[in-house]
């Protein structure tokens, strides 16, 4: 699982990623940990929320060494830190979005910072469409070799026939004078 550090100093002066990766790709049921360094004057108050094109909600908000308030929607999938940082679970579909992150000093300063999650679905129509294709592929060298062993024998066959044929003894046998 790949870290996404931010730091936030001194609110109202930097802010900086690193690495600076702000877009991320999961896997459905996979986890994004999201690491936050927030440097202020006082304590902090965190602030996650998630937008997407059909909804737009509050995550949740603490302080360090202070409150946790999760919203209900994702208390048991977001594990959240004393340092700001998020940890989000069990990865869903509809986690694909926007993520922001508010952290807001005891003066009311703010900086936000937002983040892209794509959620990849994993494609097991795929799977089984691979698993056909090698059993399909599996029954065609089947009958491949099936079809090269039956030619084989009727290919010996008819060279013991041709044999049996022109042998001098089997040639007198076979005329027609001999047979009345």
């Amino acid at each position: 699982k790949k870290l996404l550090n931010v730091q936030f100093h001194d609110l109202l002066q930097l802010i900086s990623l690193h690495p600076p990766q702000r877009n991320l790709i999961r896997s459905v049921q996979d986890d994004v940990f999201f690491s936050v360094d927030v440097a202020s004057s006082g304590v902090p108050t965190i602030r996650w929320s998630f937008m997407s094109g059909a909804v737009s909600r509050c995550i949740g908000a603490w302080r360090p060494g202070g409150f946790t308030n999760i919203t209900q929607d994702y208390s048991d999938r977001v594990n959240a830190c004393d340092n700001g940082s998020m940890l989000l679970s069990d990865l869903k579909l509809q986690d694909s979005g926007y993520y922001v992150v508010t952290a807001e000093d005891p003066a009311g300063n703010s900086r936000d910072l937002g983040f892209v999650l794509k959620v990849n679905e994993v494609l097991y129509e795929d799977l089984q469409y691979l698993s056909v294709t090698a059993l399909a592929l599996m029954v065609v060298a089947a009958l491949l070799m099936l079809a090269m062993w039956l030619l084989h024998r009727g290919c010996r066959k008819l060279r013991a026939w041709r044999r049996r044929r022109q042998m001098p003894g089997e040639a007198f046998k076979r005329s027609p004078e001999n047979q009345s």
